[in-house]
């Protein structure tokens, strides 16, 4: 009994130490430029600050800016909340499978993505597929601009989607009437929102979880099934003539969407990186966090403190309680 006694105040004592060594050196989470990267991380900075007694911060960045500071391992940046894969898959490969500097989180959740048109316009105009895009009259119902050709929302500037739609969009021939527009996310969700008010066309990327699904009533369009064959897709960072040697005639793979840390995280801070390997995620709960944030103009930890005290036993199992 004494023994056990013993044993018990020791393990206290040391996780106690571990937690004030750790309050010393915050964690830095990466808050990424999209609505589920910004919901996650808040998710994240919560349970570390209030469910494990340490101390984090948000940091802004992109996804080579993230992966980089990762795998110097010195406390930049520690965690990326949202990694979509096959998307970023030259940093995992070169950070998580090469270097073995960066680890992913054991489960995933579900992403897919394409490119969307409001419910209404898709079935007045009949364009139900990517390829219905690719002519004349289309470009000419969707020139909101008056230039003559189409307008195609691709992405963010920064993000590894947004390079590969650029190519998608390309060898599916929308390009030769359409232009690919890159923007921050605000304000192409602006553009669609007036785009549906005025019942003008209006063509964007779309993914899932966000949440757009929640407040337009928008379909995406049909794409050929993925076959990897006909996915080549290869980023700047591999190549500078990523654009030209790279080859996209199908549809994206469904996504496997996870957390990664820096794997100095595990010497530094052992049960923080435990808590993030063994996160568990769901779309439909991410979707709603999303909508939440940025519909609904909440903050994203408030919104996690209060998911937390509605699913504590969810949360106690990815921190071994």
């Amino acid at each position: 009994m004494k023994k056990l006694m013993l044993m018990t105040i020791s393990a206290a004592f040391l996780g106690a130490s571990t937690l004030s060594a750790y309050a010393q050196d915050a964690v830095k989470i990466a808050e990424p430029n999209w609505a589920s990267g910004r919901a996650i991380a808040g998710l994240i900075k919560v349970i570390i600050d209030d469910r494990l007694g340490g101390s984090s911060e948000l940091v802004p960045g992109t996804n080579a800016v993230i992966f980089k500071a990762m795998d110097r391992g010195k406390g930049e940046i520690d965690v990326h909340p949202d990694v979509w894969l096959p998307n970023q898959a030259n940093f995992t490969s070169e950070y998580v499978d090469a270097k073995d500097s960066v680890a992913l989180s054991k489960n995933s959740y579900a992403g897919r993505a394409g490119f969307c048109m409001s419910k209404d316009f898709s079935e007045k105009h009949n364009i139900k597929s990517i390829f219905d895009l690719a002519t004349p009259e289309a470009a000419a119902l969707t020139d909101r601009d008056g230039d003559g050709s189409g307008d195609i929302w691709v992405g963010a500037p920064g993000w590894a989607s947004t390079k590969a739609n650029l190519v998608k969009v390309r060898d599916y021939g929308v390009t030769n009437f359409f232009n690919p527009i890159q923007a921050e996310e605000e304000i192409a969700t602006a553009s669609i929102r007036d785009s549906i008010n005025k019942g003008e066309g209006y063509a964007f990327y779309c993914y899932a979880p966000h949440y757009n699904w929640f407040i337009f009533d928008m379909v995406m369009l049909e794409e050929p099934a993925f076959e990897e064959d006909k996915y080549k897709m290869v980023q700047p960072a591999e190549d500078p003539n990523w654009f030209d040697n790279s080859k996209i005639t199908t549809g994206d793979k469904e996504k496997s969407i996870h957390v990664a840390y820096s794997k100095s995280l595990e010497g530094r801070v052992p049960a923080i990186a435990e808590f993030l390997s063994n996160i568990a995620l769901d779309t439909e709960t991410v979707n709603g966090w999303t909508h939440e944030i940025v519909v609904k103009k909440r903050d994203s930890q408030d919104v996690a403190r209060e998911w937390i005290a509605a699913n504590s036993d969810r949360v106690d199992s990815w921190l071994g309680l």
